[in-house]
């Protein structure tokens, strides 16, 4: 994620910001990819934190426009996790606009989201046809420790949701192509194959003994869709990474250059390489605080095929390239 430019002074303003250093109110422009310090803003302001701009006055700005269902307020938390589901929403977002995904010169259909507030049972989330349903419940720190570590998840975090089930999304749409199937068919497999049952399978009995050498998850393991999903959510982790590694102006004998940009980067290879490489480094950061690793994956040769297949894909895909 890029760090931005203070359009009424001095100094930089981050993704979330709703407000200078000095408190002037402003907004984030997706399609300039800059803040404004004037209305319209989102409707959701006031109710979620929304910081983006709005086509009109009382109107939802794109990101929020895109949210078919919101969460019962009637439940415990639910107006604070959709705050904090919809923020992740618009970083995921905004990351895959850098590809043309989803903004106005995307010809495709966006995605229709459900974001809904866990009662007694758990909400099953998924993609459908274009519509992805996400629990809020997901941003809650107790229950996403739970849930990592019996599902023995190293990773849980609600960007990571994100990016996962729009990457399912994106499957769709690109599935609409006979060369796209085509190919995803000869990298990843055979999608055709009882969903259901391979999930069940999976849980039954876990992953291959190889999957470290064949997959990046044990859940990319269970089936091809899967794959596809746990790959892309990567390969966006990954860019992402190095985009904000570079935009915070760190530097690295690793960067091809100052002015490097990860999302403009043509040689999937090189970006994978550059991106793997800077997790170490920051792996090892959070351990000198006690913290987890940040990144905490191997990459096979054949989870950086995989990679660079879905980079080529995702680049050009939008704009039917």
């Amino acid at each position: 994620m890029r760090v931005f430019s203070n359009p009424v002074g001095s100094g930089s303003l981050w993704f979330d910001n709703l407000a200078t250093a000095d408190g002037t109110p402003v907004a984030y422009d997706p399609q300039a990819r800059a803040f404004v310090p004037m209305p319209p803003f989102c409707i959701n302001r006031d109710i979620i934190g929304c910081n983006w701009i709005a086509p009109e006055e009382g109107a939802f700005c794109r990101a929020c426009a895109m949210t078919a269902l919101a969460p019962d307020p009637n439940l415990p938390d639910a107006i604070p996790n959709w705050a904090k589901t919809e923020a992740a929403k618009r970083w995921v977002l905004d990351n895959l606009g850098r590809w043309h995904w989803f903004r106005p010169e995307d010809p495709g259909a966006p995605p229709v989201f459900h974001l809904l507030a866990e009662g007694r049972t758990p909400v099953p989330m998924g993609h459908i046809e274009g519509v992805v349903t996400i629990s809020v419940a997901e941003v809650d720190p107790v229950l996403v420790t739970t849930r990592r570590e019996a599902l023995e998840e190293p990773y849980r975090t609600m960007i990571g949701h994100m990016r996962h089930e729009i990457s399912h999304m994106l499957w769709w749409r690109l599935s609409l192509r006979e060369d796209f199937l085509n190919a995803f068919r000869e990298m990843f497999g055979d999608e055709r194959q009882d969903y259901q049952a391979a999930l069940q399978h999976h849980y039954q009995n876990g992953p291959p003994p190889d999957w470290k050498e064949r997959y990046l998850t044990t859940y990319a393991s269970a089936h091809p869709h899967e794959d596809w999903a746990e790959t892309a959510a990567h390969l966006l982790h990954l860019t992402d990474i190095a985009d904000s590694f570079a935009a915070s102006d760190l530097s690295s004998p690793e960067l091809p250059s100052h002015q490097w940009e990860p999302y403009a980067e043509p040689d999937a290879e090189r970006l994978i390489y550059v991106a793997a490489s800077l997790t170490v480094g920051v792996n090892h950061v959070n351990r000198s605080m006690g913290l987890p690793d940040l990144y905490p994956f191997v990459l096979s040769e054949t989870a950086r095929r995989k990679l660079a297949f879905v980079h080529d894909w995702l680049r050009r895909g939008a704009q039917g390239l």
